[in-house]
């Protein structure tokens, strides 16, 4: 049995069940625990299911990890807004890690006027926008092509983001809280996040207001590293009064 049929089936068992132990997926189908944990990994990569301690789980109906190009059509007249913000805070001279994010890519229109200016990022298309501009130069992370993000992700990416310095980063997150600070739903994006924000003197996180006050399953960065919080006008006064004094800066 192949990895398609085998995922057919892991999906349609999944319907049924929401949740289940790797031993009991094993265990339906007559195969191997370690050939399901990886065949779970594969589907959980895939954003079609979300893996537990020990097992998985039906992903919901409107999953947040969706592709690039769905993400970016989401919302898109605040993500312009964010990323106009995001790159006004961006000086001729520096130096600065861009993920693959679609609020962070839409700076790109922004940034092109501005050189010298040296990009650091895993994202694909940051790395095509810049591709014949003068005075703009890309440093694109090395690893794992990943088609649905289409990104670069994986061990040896984030070892070659941790290599370098930026002056600034830019990031996205998945979610926001108070409680749980910068979270994302998958240890890809996670992992990507983590070796920009700990190599950057400043770190910004992109977040439209829809995301604030919700999280992910994975923390990864606390409020505190936060050099500056940029976001849309839609920000509620109930949450900018939640995040005073967890975030460093506020810019809408």
């Amino acid at each position: 049995m192949g990895y398609p049929e085998r995922k057919r089936k892991i999906l349609k068992i999944l319907e049924k069940q929401e949740s289940m132990e790797v031993q009991e997926i094993a265990d339906e189908l007559g195969i191997s625990a370690v050939t399901i944990r990886r065949d779970l990994q594969q589907l959980a990569d895939e954003a079609l299911i979300i893996r537990t301690h020990g097992g998985a789980m039906k992903a919901p109906d409107k999953h947040p990890f969706t592709a690039f190009a769905d993400k970016e059509s989401v919302g898109t007249n605040r993500k312009k807004y964010i990323g106009k913000l995001a790159a006004g805070l961006v000086k001729p001279g520096d130096t600065i890690f861009m993920d693959c994010g679609s609020t962070v890519f839409m700076m790109c229109a922004y940034l092109k006027d501005i050189s010298p200016l040296r990009i650091i990022t895993n994202s694909l298309p940051v790395a095509a926008a810049f591709m014949d501009i003068p005075g703009i130069q890309v440093n694109l992370a090395g690893g794992e092509m990943d088609g649905s993000r289409k990104a670069i992700h994986g061990d040896r990416a984030i070892a070659h983001l941790k290599s370098y310095h930026a002056d600034k980063a830019f990031i996205g997150t998945d979610g926001l809280s108070v409680k749980n600070g910068l979270t994302a739903f998958s240890e890809k994006e996670a992992g990507i996040s983590t070796a920009m924000a700990g190599n950057a003197d400043k770190l910004f996180v992109l977040c439209d207001s829809g995301k604030i006050g919700k999280d992910s399953y994975l923390k990864y960065a606390p409020l505190s590293m936060l050099s500056a919080l940029i976001t849309d006008k839609e920000l509620s006064t109930a949450q900018a009064i939640q995040l005073k004094g967890k975030v460093a800066k506020i810019i809408q």
